[in-house]
């Protein structure tokens, strides 16, 4: 498995992010600092993701993915669009409970292509933990499944 990158671009407040090869969280800090710029521009007005060449997605890159979805719903009223050919992650995209905060999608003509990939993170150890917390706290949030799943991750995060 090739090592994962995130990709973004934005053209005229339309987003897209693509997510490449193994995404995991050494990637969060500096994806959710992407979230909040993306949220502070006046003309941020839809988000795609383009996963078609990711190869697995860790539970802490899915929770800052509903961050989104979920901030869009409620600050802009957007339901982003995930573009995905991967039948594994098209299941895990359902198991997670994604289907209820995104438009999945199978076909779609080539997305804008994101040219600025975000920086692997450097953070504090403390750092990492507070946004693996809020991820998994968020993904707990869209249903019972995920609730149990990371109840015992999340008890012993905050013990930490």
């Amino acid at each position: 498995m090739r090592p994962g990158q995130i990709l973004v671009a934005d053209h005229d407040g339309v987003y897209v992010i693509k997510m490449l090869g193994d995404v995991r969280l050494t990637l969060c800090i500096s994806f959710d600092q992407f979230i909040d710029t993306m949220f502070s521009r006046d003309d941020f007005s839809e988000v795609m993701f383009d996963l078609s060449e990711a190869e697995a997605i860790d539970s802490t890159t899915l929770g800052l993915m509903a961050k989104i979805a979920l901030q869009g719903r409620e600050q802009r009223g957007i339901t982003p669009v995930v573009y995905s050919t991967n039948e594994s992650i098209n299941r895990l995209l359902q198991t997670m409970g994604f289907h209820e905060i995104f438009t999945i999608v199978k076909d779609l003509e080539p997305p804008l292509e994101p040219a600025q990939p975000l920086p692997a993170d450097t953070s504090e150890e403390y750092q990492v933990k507070e946004k693996v917390l809020e991820a998994h706290k968020i993904l707990m949030g869209l249903n019972k499944e995920n609730r149990e799943t990371f109840r015992n991750l999340v008890k012993m995060l905050e013990e930490r």
